[in-house]
């Protein structure tokens, strides 16, 4: 088994709500309640989840765009919570991200040439400006642009061309971990399919890692090695692909992949969906006990006063269900 890169132990995010004044009384915001995973080096985790439910949160405090409330961050054996900025800027090189919205995290005055040169001179990466030109020249054709698109500003290029900079970007920094967080949701179908193998390619050429965030099931299945499901803030079940997808044990992950659609229609009609009752509890007060049994349809009275832990069901298969 291939030694852990990433390591996260009972992460905890909570927001206050209001101004400074309200800050210290008010319920905060729990978007991220007690999760923990570890990535192994070179695989994919997909992180799949509704809205809301803590995705983007647990990526921002992976990367230390936000600061955790608590727990533990290990990357490549540091505790990332404990560092301070000093400490932390060349772990930045290490931990890169890769943006949702491939328009709104390129700067717009500036040519693709500048956005993939400015982190190579800020970590002295290339200190020379005509290096810095021939290694954004290889980064565009690695992720399949031309060079001549250096010259050109973000809204001059399409939105998959746009995400092909990001990943560019991203890869600029050689890192050993990529936060992908919803790379191809803003993206047309036939785009999303050209920036998934795209990526396999980079991983399989580089040895990358990646923390993958998506709420769409059928991207998740193609590109990960495991997955989590998260729900309210927490993580309910992990499992490999194969063994998730075929023979998932929590009523929540059951109740997602029943919502999936099946291409054939025979099939579609005869197979059975299970239908959630209720919304998404708020984060500010979420249920006592287990955070999914309001809407769950094998709820029982323990389930409302004893928060399961997430364990181990079969081998190297997790779930946090007391019936499972």
């Amino acid at each position: 088994m291939t030694e852990a890169l990433l390591e996260v132990h009972d992460l905890v995010k909570h927001f206050p709500v209001g101004g400074a004044m309200l800050a210290r009384s008010a319920t905060p915001v729990r978007a991220v309640d007690g999760v923990s995973f570890t990535i192994r080096r070179g695989e994919t985790l997909g992180l799949v989840g509704e809205s809301g439910c803590g995705k983007t949160t647990t990526g921002r405090c992976i990367l230390q765009l936000e600061r955790p409330t608590s727990g533990r961050i290990l990357f490549e054996g540091l505790d990332l919570v404990t560092l301070g900025e000093e400490a932390l800027r060349p772990v930045r090189r290490r931990v890169q991200v890769i943006f949702q919205d491939p328009y709104s995290s390129l700067n717009p005055r500036m040519t693709i040439g500048q956005i993939l040169a400015e982190p190579l001179k800020v970590h002295g990466i290339v200190p020379d400006r005509q290096g810095r030109a021939a290694r954004v020249r290889e980064l565009l054709v690695q992720v399949g642009l031309l060079p001549q698109h250096a010259g050109r500003y973000p809204h001059q290029l399409s939105g998959g061309q746009r995400q092909r900079v990001g990943i560019a970007r991203a890869l600029a920094m050689e890192p050993a971990l990529i936060v992908c967080d919803e790379p191809v949701s803003a993206l047309d179908v036939s785009i999303q399919a050209q920036i998934i193998n795209l990526l396999e390619d980079l991983q399989s050429r580089l040895g990358l890692t990646y923390l993958f965030i998506a709420h769409d099931l059928s991207v998740v299945r193609h590109i990960s090695d495991r997955v989590a499901v998260m729900y309210l803030g927490r993580i309910v079940e992990i499992a490999d692909r194969k063994t998730l997808y075929e023979a998932p044990v929590h009523p929540y992950t059951k109740a997602l992949l029943s919502a999936v659609p099946i291409p054939d229609p025979r099939l579609e009609a005869r197979r059975e969906r299970t239908v959630l009752r209720g919304e998404v509890p708020s984060a500010l007060k979420p249920p006592s006990g287990c955070v999914f049994h309001p809407r769950c349809p094998i709820a029982e009275a323990r389930c409302a006063a004893e928060a399961p832990n997430l364990r181990e069901i079969k081998s190297a298969h997790w779930g946090a269900c007391h019936l499972a």
